[in-house]
């Protein structure tokens, strides 16, 4: 049935990052956000884990170490006043300080009121999060359901007694254009932050290798974060050429930054559903990523949709892209199954699910959303 009075809707708060705070979970909190506010059933809220505070307070979030503390107190307070007003509480969470400080308070306030929460866990550094913060597990089991955007984070979280339901991250194709690269050129991009996780000293140094095979190869790093310096200078001590740190790109530019490459390198020692790899694969961008800690098995298929090496194996990143750019036809076959494989990480195949984890926490309140009105597949070309 599809509810038409307002008073009928069920009514979801999204707590989440806004995009003050560049990362995955803003975009994808955005995008959900989008797909749900089209239900006619439900009536979607957001809370932004990093609220602005009003007015003359705002100059408070610019002092260092007093804008977490005042920050933090100030979305304490919205959430005890906003929370009462909804139904399902869908708390996107990392790990470590991010889940201490917004997720644990989300959780409470939930259960102090009698909300129905869903925990949806993001981070590809969960395993070291349950097992050495004590107050990671006991506060998890809070939650009414733990949703998390790929299978390797269902199999982690159980090894900790805790059961999870994958829900896939969303990409949306509509912004990407599908190339076929023939041939395929030595031109590459990476996009990961520029952080120790994400190990980008192991992409230079796998172009480096690149380079001394295809002296014109190109290699774009979209990207920034504090070793920005650091990665630079080793890019100069490696002697790269045509090696251009851009610095962090609006999303809205990323598919332009996309169709301009020929193949993607992730070098991410730990991670979980990067967005970069499924954008990537939507696109028709050829890539050759390392396993991320196990996790990158579960949204690709090494020589089926792309090529994964083991982690901080440089060598083995640059054989892989050098295999692509001598073997087209196979480079080409891979983009293919990619770009046929996206269509699983589109917002009418996760609709339902969503919808349906919805429907099932709202039971008691004999409320019925109209997933069983299946959204139309979309047919990839």
């Amino acid at each position: 049935m599809t509810s038409t009075n307002t008073k009928n809707r069920l009514r979801v708060l999204i707590f989440a990052p806004s995009l003050d705070i560049l990362g995955g979970q803003s975009r994808q909190a955005i995008r959900l956000m989008d797909g749900l506010k089209r239900e006619p059933d439900l009536e979607i809220g957001f809370l932004p884990h990093n609220p602005r505070l009003p007015g003359i307070l705002r100059s408070l979030q610019s002092i260092k170490f007093v804008r977490t503390v005042v920050t933090t107190l100030y979305c304490m307070l919205l959430m005890l006043w906003r929370i009462r007003k909804y139904d399902i509480i869908h708390i996107f969470s990392a790990s470590y300080y991010s889940y201490s400080l917004s997720v644990i308070p989300a959780l409470f306030i939930s259960r102090l009121y009698g909300r129905k929460s869903i925990l949806n866990y993001r981070s590809g550094e969960a395993e070291d999060h349950l097992e050495n913060w004590r107050t990671a597990v006991p506060t998890i089991r809070w939650a009414n359901e733990i949703v998390v955007p790929s299978g390797y984070l269902v199999d982690v979280f159980a090894r900790y007694g805790l059961r999870a339901r994958a829900i896939n991250n969303i990409v949306e194709l509509d912004r990407f254009t599908f190339r076929e690269r023939q041939p395929l050129r030595p031109v590459f991009l990476t996009s990961r932050l520029l952080e120790p996780l994400y190990n980008v000293p192991c992409v230079l140094r796998a172009f480096a290798i690149i380079q001394q095979r295809y002296p014109d190869a190109k290699l774009t790093v979209a990207a920034d974060g504090y070793l920005r310096a650091e990665l630079e200078a080793l890019a100069r001590d490696l002697n790269l050429r045509n090696t251009e740190f851009i610095g962090f790109v609006p999303f809205e530019k990323m598919p332009a930054l996309y169709d301009s490459a020929d193949i993607y390198l992730s070098a991410t020692s730990i991670d979980n559903m990067p967005s970069s790899i499924t954008e990537s694969m939507a696109c028709g961008l050829n890539v050759v990523t390392t396993d991320g800690g196990g996790a990158i098995p579960y949204i690709m298929t090494n020589e089926v949709t792309g090529l994964i090496v083991d982690r901080d194996d440089h060598e083995g990143l640059a054989a892989g892209a050098i295999r692509l750019l001598n073997d087209n036809e196979f480079a080409l076959e891979l983009a293919r199954n990619a770009h046929e494989s996206s269509r699983k990480f589109t917002w009418p195949y996760i609709r339902d699910e969503w919808l349906k984890l919805y429907s099932e926490l709202a039971k008691e309140k004999n409320f019925l959303l109209s997933h069983h009105k299946e959204a139309q597949k979309p047919q990839m070309t």
